[in-house]
């Protein structure tokens, strides 16, 4: 559902809430400074009158003293108003992102497979950033200027309640403008805040494959691409810089024309003595001095409708639905049973049957091996078990219970997880091998996985060993190096469940040989999901389960399956037969 600007307004207010104090002393120092401005003209009067017309000593004494003592108290308060906004300002967008993380963290896995992580980053640095503006900035501008107008209009009122009237004629005919101004504003900051993604993700895009671009020359088309998101955001700041920069001098002409007509009038009045010099000073001054808070007051809406758009994308994000985590039950550590009862996946972007009533029993401490064409369904079965993604029919059980049932901190604290895109952070090797866990690991825990996992050797020849930093993605380390963290880490969490993910198709023989005895280690006594398109890796599983479309098609041993001359013979064939690698043979 859309919100209204309102209602998206006071939900953006909802969050200075927690900081109500520090907001008020940052409306009172607001309101005190606008206080003392109309104190200035309704000086004017009786400092003009006293002082150049009747000789008034008191006054000719004390009027300097007085502007001295309003311009001392205008300075504390606006000092004061301004950093408490900020303040506030700041703790929003903190607390928005924090807030917008901790989502990122919980939605489901399909979220990420339909939107561009250049998107999700911009939300997150760009979009976030605007809300400060409509949250305290425009709060600023309307309690400051609004006590401004009033105290100004109230002087004015005092002075010549007529001519005031009249000057308020303007009013209807700037609201009419500004609202056609500000859907212009709106429209133009949304489309510029949805081009700044398309640029955060040509961005990321373009880093990420820094080596693909080089090698194959796609630095032309790269830097069109950007040119062209680029220039979009210009156009859309242009439209915006349009709408605000025509904005103030429409306003500001309608209030001269206003201006004009009362300087007139209050000629003719002092021509016949209505009024005094100081008076017709003072009510000049005023009427000059209301035309910087109305410029101001007009000037915001293009900050208040970039915060507003900023704020439909940040909520947007903020109200899509986490990872489904209904069930409550904590089923400890469990032996690791698995079972798919009739189960059915379809993806939601096509409709496409993904898997089709698949019907498998793995026995704890079984090791089972997905194989398969691409595109089969391997990945997406073994995907159901951490529930990533959840079956449209049927049901998983774990230990004979339902999956759905239990907590999914006590469901994934039963699995681990090695694939062939391993992923490191940019951090040491021994917080990548501890990642997770949620006690201190001792370093000698740390050791033990990475031996077990065949890694101490390379690590003993790092500059700072196990405090060696691995780089963004691991880009530090080989391939086979990457593995054996990865894998030093499943070892460390000590899983009964075990996903192994095409863990060794990207390496060498030579790093195979060192990944593949650390999986053998791995393996012992977890109940382990292969996919593998090499069929030399999975020769010694206990059963190995053969996919088709979505659909089991056979299963048995490695022998057996060879024996029946089905898929996976002619599968085991073309691997080892010179025609060519699995992918191929599809």
């Amino acid at each position: 559902m859309k919100l209204s600007s309102t209602q998206l307004y006071l939900r953006l207010l909802g969050y200075v809430k927690p900081y109500w104090r520090i907001f008020a002393l940052s409306i009172l120092g607001m309101a005190i400074t606008a206080a003392t401005e109309p104190l200035l003209p309704a000086l004017l009067k009786p400092m003009l009158d006293g002082a150049f017309i009747q000789k008034d000593n008191a006054v000719i004494k004390f009027a300097p003293l007085i502007i001295l003592a309003i311009f001392f108290v205008r300075g504390i308060a606006s000092f004061m108003g301004t950093y408490a906004i900020a303040w506030v300002g700041n703790k929003i967008v903190m607390d928005l992102r924090e807030e917008m993380f901790h989502k990122l963290l919980t939605l489901p896995t399909p979220f990420y497979d339909d939107h561009a992580t250049g998107n999700l980053i911009s939300k997150l640095t760009f979009d976030v950033a605007q809300v400060t503006a409509a949250a305290t900035s425009v709060v600023t501008v309307v309690v400051r200027d609004s006590i401004i107008i009033v105290g100004l209009l109230g002087w004015l009122f005092y002075l010549d309640w007529k001519l005031t009237l009249l000057s308020l004629v303007m009013v209807p005919v700037i609201a009419f403008i500004l609202r056609i101004i500000n859907a212009r504003l709106r429209n133009a900051s949304r489309d510029s805040q949805q081009a700044m993604g398309d640029i955060t993700q040509v961005i990321e895009e373009s880093i990420a494959a820094h080596k693909v671009v080089k090698l194959f020359g796609g630095q032309h088309y790269e830097r069109t691409r950007f040119s062209d998101q680029v220039n979009w955001v210009r156009r859309y700041n242009m439209k915006q810089a349009m709408a605000a920069s025509s904005n103030v001098p429409i306003v500001q002409m309608i209030a001269a024309v206003a201006l004009a007509a009362i300087v007139y009038l209050a000629t003719l009045q002092s021509d016949g003595d209505a009024t005094t010099v100081g008076g017709f000073l003072s009510f000049i001054a005023a009427m000059l001095m209301l035309t910087a808070p109305i410029k101001r007051l007009t000037g915001v809406s293009e900050h208040l409708q970039r915060g507003l758009a900023a704020s439909e994308s940040v909520f947007d994000l903020l109200d899509t639905p986490g990872e489904v985590n209904a069930g409550e039950r904590d089923i400890g550590r469990a032996n690791g049973g698995i079972a798919f009862e009739h189960v059915s996946l379809s993806y939601e972007r096509d409709n496409r049957l993904a898997l089709r009533d698949i019907c498998l029993k793995i026995a704890a401490g079984q090791t089972v091996a997905l194989v398969g064409a691409s595109g089969s369904g391997k990945s997406t079965l073994a995907n159901l078990v951490p529930r990533f993604y959840l079956p449209d029919v049927g049901r998983i059980t774990l230990d004979a219970q339902n999956i759905a049932e239990l907590s999914l901190s006590s469901l994934r604290a039963n699995i681990a997880l090695v694939s062939q895109e391993v992923v490191l952070f940019n951090t040491t090797v021994a917080a990548n091998i501890a990642y997770g866990q949620m006690r201190e690991v001792p370093e000698a825990e740390i050791i033990a996985a990475a031996q077990a996992a065949h890694a101490m050797e390379f690590i003993l020849e790092m500059p700072q060993g196990l405090q060696t930093l691995v780089g963004e993605r691991g880009v530090k380390l080989s391939g086979g190096q990457r593995q054996r963290i990865a894998i030093a880490r499943a070892i460390l969490k000590n899983a009964p469940i075990l996903i192994l993910d095409e863990a060794t198709s990207a390496l060498d023989s030579e790093s195979e040989r060192h990944v593949q005895a650390a999986l053998e280690t791995l393996m012992q006594g977890r109940t382990s999901l292969v996919i593998a398109h090499r069929l030399s890796t999975i020769e010694k599983a206990d059963r190995i389960v053969v996919l088709q479309k979505g659909e089991i098609v056979e299963t048995g041993t490695h022998a057996e399956l060879l024996a029946k001359n089905g898929v996976y013979a002619q599968l085991h064939h073309i691997q080892f037969g010179g025609a060519g690698n699995l992918q191929e043979a599809q």
